[in-house]
């Protein structure tokens, strides 16, 4: 190929890429707003209520007693799902929140603190991310108890320093554009610049992050509830229907193979919104 047709197809191939970037971001958001409605009908309606025992129908294949069959007490596979949608959503939700907030505002500090706290802050991040969710859910539950708020704290924790490194690499990017350079120059103070310039410049790439972490956090909160970590019975949620099935597995395959697609599902759906909103909020990508 020579130099022209070259560069006569880069543009070509960079419309392609863009053109799946969008239908990713479309996909992505039709899988999260489906899931986001199911969960919230689930608060209202469910087909039979999540916590009913049907001893009598037990293990009942789909289509068979229910649309989706039953487990091994009876309760409603469909029902469950349901339910356990809305757990899941909620912990991961208030725990990126709550990590990403935090370690925003980390990220951001060091940024315009520079020196010792910049180096403190990643050198905790560091400790941080030697401590896996896990492990850090299971000392926290011997202090707190195992529930919601456990998972949604031991998420959270992990969050922080994931978004505290994005905060202050994008900071640092922003704090040494000619605009802030000026707001400095007529005496803004450093509050004022983050408020005002930093931050308002920086949201895209912390909401990128959070669409990402969302997916790791839904796989985290179920690798809780597998281990019993999450919301305790009879409340669903998708890691403990996993947990349930082992034993049933060669009576009952879809017991695991429902809530494993569920999770599935969730994860890919926040990665596939993710990659979107990064070609679509980050200006940087729109031009590669």
């Amino acid at each position: 190929m020579t130099t022209v047709e070259a560069r006569a197809a880069a543009p070509s191939s960079r419309r392609r890429f863009r053109a799946l970037r969008r239908v990713n971001l479309m996909v992505g958001a039709l899988i999260i707003l489906a899931l986001v409605a199911v969960a919230i009908v689930s608060l209202f309606w469910t087909p039979v209520p999540p916590a009913k025992m049907q001893i009598t129908h037990k293990l009942e294949p789909p289509f068979g007693f229910g649309l989706l069959g039953t487990d091994q007490l009876g309760h409603d596979v469909l029902s469950m799902l349901m339910a356990g949608c809305w757990n899941s959503l909620s912990i991961s939700v208030s725990a990126v929140a709550i990590g990403g907030t935090i370690g925003t505002i980390i990220g951001v500090s060091a940024a315009a603190q520079r020196g010792l706290f910049e180096a403190l802050v990643m050198r905790t991040c560091d400790v941080i991310f030697a401590l896996p969710p896990i492990l850090s859910a299971m000392i926290l539950g011997a202090f707190l108890g195992t529930g919601r708020s456990t998972a949604i704290i031991a998420i959270a924790v992990f969050m922080v320093p994931v978004f505290a490194r994005v905060a202050l690499g994008s900071a640092l990017q922003a704090w040494s554009r000619d605009y802030v350079l000026a707001a400095r120059a007529i005496g803004n103070t450093q509050l004022s610049i983050t408020r005002r310039h930093v931050l308002p410049n920086i949201m895209g790439s912390i909401i990128v992050q959070a669409t990402i972490q969302l997916g790791l956090a839904i796989l985290t909160e179920a690798g809780l509830a597998f281990l019993g970590l999450s919301v305790p019975p009879p409340a669903p949620t998708w890691g403990r229907m996993l947990a349930d099935a082992q034993t049933y597995f060669h009576l009952a395959p879809w017991l695991a193979l429902l809530p494993g697609l569920a999770i599935a599902l969730s994860v890919l759906g926040f990665n596939l919104l993710g990659d979107g909103l990064r070609d679509l909020l980050d200006p940087r990508e729109a031009t590669r």
